[in-house]
C-alpha cells in the first residue's frame, strides 16, 4: 500500500475569478456531494393566513380557559365595586354620624 500524497497550498494554479492571490487556490480536491437548497423569493409567503389563523385560535382558547379567569375577574370586580361603595358611605356625613362612637 502506498502513502496518501502530500497536498501543499498555495501558489497553485490560478483560477478565474481569484481575487485573493495565491490565498485563493489552496490545493485542495474540488469538494462533491454536497447540496445546497434553495427557495425563491417569490414563493414566500411567511404570514400566509397569519389573520385567520390568530382570530380562530384565540377564539377556541379563550373559549377553553374563560371559566378559570372569567370567574375570579367578576368576584373581584363585585368586591371592590363593595369596598369603594362602603368607603364612600363611612366617609359621608352618615357613616361619620353612625360610626363616631366607635372609633
Amino acid at each position: 500500500m502506498r502513502p496518501s500524497q502530500i497536498l501543499r497550498g498555495g501558489g497553485g494554479e490560478k483560477k478565474p475569478g481569484s481575487y485573493l492571490g495565491p490565498w485563493g487556490a489552496f490545493g485542495s480536491p474540488a469538494q462533491k456531494g454536497i447540496v445546497h437548497y434553495g427557495m425563491a423569493p417569490n414563493r414566500l409567503a411567511p404570514l400566509a393566513g397569519t389573520a385567520q389563523a390568530a382570530v380562530f385560535n384565540t377564539f377556541r382558547r379563550t373559549r377553553g380557559q374563560i371559566l378559570y379567569w372569567a370567574v375570579p375577574l367578576i368576584v373581584g370586580y363585585q368586591i371592590m365595586e363593595w369596598a369603594i361603595e362602603r368607603n364612600e358611605y363611612l366617609n359621608s356625613k352618615q357613616g361619620r354620624a353612625e360610626y363616631a362612637d366607635s372609633e
